[in-house]
C-alpha cells in the first residue's frame, strides 16, 4: 500500500567491523545497510539516517544531518572501510548517545516526537561494559535493536536491547543471510502514513508519526497554539534581527534599512550618517550646517534667516526690523536711528537759526515743537 511507509525516525546504524568480521562479511553488512536504506522513507522531514563504524575505536561515518536522499547515503555506505580490531560496543552506544543524537548533528528537537532508534549489528561479545551504557541510552529515550550474527553473544544482545526483547533482538547464522532481516525491519517500521492519505488538517506541512501525524510549518513561519495552522514569524521582533536601525519584514525574512540622513553600509546591517550638506542634498539658500544625519540652514554675516528656515534677507530690508525711521546695520545686528532735522527761520529782524537733533528718536515731538515755535514767530512778526 502506498500509504504504508515507515514512520519518521532518527535512525542510527552501529556496525561492528572488528577483526572477527572478515572483509567479505563486512561487504555483506554494507549490502544490508543499503537495502535497509532503500526500504526507508528517507528525507529531511521523514527518516534521517546516520551510520557508525566501530571496533576498538568508534567512527561516525556520517551523521543524521548529512544526507537526505537514498543515493547519497548508499554511495557513502559503499566507501566505508573496516576498522579491524576490538569490539567496544558500549563505547559505540555511548558515542551515539552523546555525539550523534544531538540537534547540532541533525537530531530533531524533542518537541517533534521523532523516535530515536539504534540498530547494532555485531558478531561477537562486547569487550567493555555495555549494560550500564545501554540502560542510560534507553532512559534517554533511545530505542535499541540488537542484531547478532554467527558467533554473537545472545546474552549481550539481550542486555543492550530495548523491551520487549522478542521484538528488539534478532539473530542470523551468517552474514550471507543478513538481508533476510530487511523485510523484518520493514514490517517493524511500517505505519499507516496519514499524511499520504490526505486525511490530515495541517495547514502547511504534515509529518507522519507512526499511525498519527504532526503538523509543521515552512521556513519563516511558526506553528500556532492550535498545532495545525501557521503564522509568519515576526522576523523584525526584538532579538530576531541584526539591523542597527530599521528592520523591514520581507516574506518570512527581513532586510535592513536606515533612518533619513543615513545610508546602509556594505554589511547590509549597520548605517552611516550621510553628509546632508553635500551639493544637491539640502535646500539652504546660503549656509548649510550638518547635524548628525540631518541639517539646518544659516545665513551669511549681515543677513537673517527667514521664517521658512531656508532663505535669508538683509537685516535692514523692509519688514525685517522694528525701527520706526532709520535701521542701521551693525555686523550681525542692527540699531535704530532717526531722521536728522534742521529748521532755519529769517522772518525776524535779527535772523535766528534753530538746529535740533533728537538722539532719543522722539521725532514726532520735535516736529510738533518746531511747528509751535514757527507759529509764535509768525505771530510776533505780524505784530
Amino acid at each position: 500500500d502506498a500509504a504504508c511507509k515507515n514512520r519518521p525516525l532518527d535512525l542510527v546504524f552501529i556496525v561492528d567491523s572488528s577483526r572477527s568480521v572478515r572483509p567479505e562479511e563486512f561487504e555483506k553488512v554494507k549490502v544490508f545497510l543499503s537495502e535497509m536504506i532503500e526500504t526507508l522513507d528517507v528525507g529531511e522531514r521523514t527518516t534521517r539516517v546516520a551510520v557508525m563504524n566501530y571496533a576498538s575505536t568508534v567512527k561516525v561515518e556520517f551523521p543524521l544531518r548529512t544526507y537526505f536522499d537514498k543515493a547519497s547515503m548508499k554511495e557513502a555506505v559503499s566507501r566505508i572501510e573496516p576498522l579491524s580490531a576490538g569490539t567496544m560496543t558500549g563505547l559505540a552506544i555511548q558515542t551515539a548517545m552523546h555525539e550523534v543524537f544531538t540537534e547540532e548533528m541533525g537530531t530533531r528537537p524533542a518537541t517533534f516526537n521523532i523516535p530515536k532508534v539504534v540498530i547494532v549489528v555485531t558478531d561477537g561479545r562486547p569487550q567493555d561494559q555495555v549494560q550500564d551504557v545501554a540502560a542510560s541510552a534507553r532512559t534517554a529515550g533511545i530505542e535499541i535493536y540488537a542484531v547478532g550474527v554467527d558467533r554473537a553473544d545472545m546474552q549481550s544482545l539481550r542486555i543492550m536491547a530495548s523491551e520487549p526483547l522478542d521484538e528488539h533482538v534478532f539473530y542470523v547464522e551468517t552474514y550471507g543471510v543478513i538481508e533476510k532481516l530487511t523485510s523484518k525491519f520493514r514490517e517493524t517500521f511500517c505505519a499507516v502514513n496519514v499524511c499520504a492519505l490526505g486525511t490530515h488538517d495541517c495547514e502547511q506541512v504534515c509529518v507522519s508519526n507512526g499511525a498519527s501525524y504532526l503538523c509543521d510549518c515552512y521556513e519563516g513561519y511558526t506553528l500556532n497554539p492550535d498545532k495545525r495552522t501557521c503564522s509568519a514569524v515576526n522576523t523584525c521582533a526584538p532579538g530576531r534581527h541584526e539591523c542597527e536601525q530599521i528592520c523591514v519584514r520581507n516574506n518570512g525574512s527581513y532586510v535592513c534599512d536606515c533612518y533619513e540622513g543615513y545610508t546602509l553600509n556594505p554589511d547590509k546591517k549597520t548605517c552611516s550618517a550621510m553628509d546632508m550638506c553635500a551639493p544637491g542634498r539640502h535646500d539652504c539658500a546660503q549656509v548649510c550646517l550638518s547635524n548628525d544625519g540631518s541639517y539646518s540652514c544659516d545665513c551669511y554675516e549681515g543677513y537673517t534667516l527667514n521664517p521658512d528656515k531656508k532663505t535669508c534677507s538683509l537685516l535692514c530690508a523692509p519688514g525685517r526690523h522694528h525701527c520706526e525711521q532709520v535701521c542701521v546695520r551693525d555686523d550681525l545686528f542692527y540699531t535704530c536711528d532717526c531722521h536728522r532735522t534742521c529748521v532755519k527761520t529769517t522772518a525776524m529782524p535779527n535772523p535766528v537759526s534753530l538746529v535740533t537733533t533728537e538722539e532719543s528718536c522722539k521725532c514726532e515731538a520735535i516736529v510738533a515743537l518746531q511747528d509751535s515755535v514757527s507759529s509764535r514767530l509768525e505771530a510776533l512778526s505780524a505784530k
